[in-house]
């Protein structure tokens, strides 16, 4: 199916499941790639199954499947695999994020998918990487955050860590996983070679604490949750506003504490010698936090976000998911795309967080339906006819 956009021309095959590789997919579809999602009734993705009333209509599948195609493959059948093969044969990239060893038990192993072509890229997802000590090991999210040492600094300074949400441990995992492609078709291009990508979740979550690996060998100090405190600003902090709002202020410099203390209209802030100046401000951030909480309980939180902006005060509210979908700026600047699926029935959904000019990839297609695409893979790619097609749908190969 020709599709506009950098990776255009490219076709991706997705052997995936829940989130971290079809997130991957996604990015790539959003780039133009042609992404084709192979899946079978016999053995479904989870996310089909996860809040919806059938397969086809799960909130989760949907939110994350956009621009992607389907087809159904008994890949547990000979004849199943053979048809996977030559599909393998016609695709440029190939992702899978089964557990440890699923993939060389199914006779697709990197050495056995290069057998059948060359070039291609192959990225394997998995909680510690496919070799080592640990590589046998398997997980969701939660135990990527956990591991990768997130979780212990996510949280409140003496309170029991509040972990990561699954969302943020696989979407990251599916972000890298993106990238690592996307520098294996530059090598491609340049090369003419084909790589396998051997990439561990954990690994890529420790990525986002680099920062407090360095503090400890330079401090001697453990890494701790501390909230919302930096360890150069205060306040810097999340504070509760009128009817269950919160709102985000960060405090750099004098100009702007004088700044913030003349909006509040509380000169007793600025009259306390505990926060007299930024050390003693830093010193006592959990005193600051709680005066400013007390003040801010009573105002709500987009006229005084509004406000301090305008004061010079770095502040902002904390929006709900529902402040989100009725944001008027992230309508108007496109962060949102309506998409149609196969029963026409059209929403919105969040699109990537670039704008790219020329050739940006059309976004307008929901997530699939189970099998959608099972015509175009096996007759347009493969070149079955209809009876064959209806014979293996008979005899559940493509089921």
């Amino acid at each position: 199916m020709n599709r506009a956009g950098p990776l255009a021309g490219i076709r991706v095959l997705e052997i995936t499941k829940v989130w971290a590789g079809p997130y991957a997919g996604k990015l790539l579809a959003f780039l133009g790639a042609e992404v084709i999602k192979v899946e079978s009734r016999a053995n479904l993705d989870e996310m089909r199954a996860y809040g919806g009333v059938d397969i086809d209509s799960a909130p989760y599948f949907r939110s994350i499947n956009q621009e992607v195609l389907s087809v159904q493959v008994d890949m547990k059948s000979a004849e199943g695999m053979a048809y996977l093969h030559r599909m393998i044969a016609l695709s440029d990239v190939l992702i899978d994020n089964l557990r440890p060893g699923a993939m060389e038990r199914s006779g697709l192993s990197y050495e056995a998918v290069r057998a059948i072509r060359p070039d291609i890229i192959q990225l394997s997802i998995k909680m510690y990487g496919s070799d080592g000590p640990l590589g046998y090991q398997t997980g969701y999210a939660p135990c990527f955050a956990a591991l990768g040492g997130l979780n212990a600094l996510v949280g409140h300074e003496g309170e029991t860590p509040a972990g990561m949400n699954i969302r943020y441990g696989d979407s990251t995992v599916g972000a890298s996983a993106a990238l690592a492609i996307v520098a294996a078709l530059h090598h491609r291009e340049t090369t003419g070679e084909g790589q396998f990508i051997d990439l561990s979740a954990v690994e890529t979550l420790s990525t986002m604490i680099g920062d407090s690996l360095f503090a400890h060998g330079l401090t001697g100090d453990l890494p701790r949750a501390q909230g919302n405190a930096h360890a150069e600003m205060a306040p810097h902090g999340c504070y509760p506003c009128t009817d269950g709002q919160w709102i985000s202020i960060t405090v750099a410099d004098e100009v702007e504490w004088t700044a913030l203390v003349a909006t509040l209209g509380a000169p007793l802030l600025g009259q306390d010698a505990r926060f007299a100046d930024h050390a003693s401000r830093l010193a006592h951030r959990t005193a600051l936090d709680a005066a400013i909480a007390a003040i801010s309980i009573t105002h709500d939180a987009e006229i005084l976000a509004e406000t301090l902006l305008l004061a010079g005060v770095p502040a902002c509210k904390s929006q709900s998911s529902l402040d989100l979908i009725g944001s008027e700026a992230l309508w108007s600047l496109g962060a949102y795309r309506l998409v149609t699926d196969a029963r026409g029935e059209t929403r919105p959904v969040i699109g990537p967080g670039w704008r790219m000019s020329p050739d940006e990839a059309p976004i307008e297609k929901g997530a699939p339906l189970l099998g959608e695409h099972n015509i175009y893979v096996y007759g347009d790619l493969l070149g079955l006819g209809e009876r064959e097609l209806a014979d293996l749908m008979a005899r559940k190969i493509a089921y």
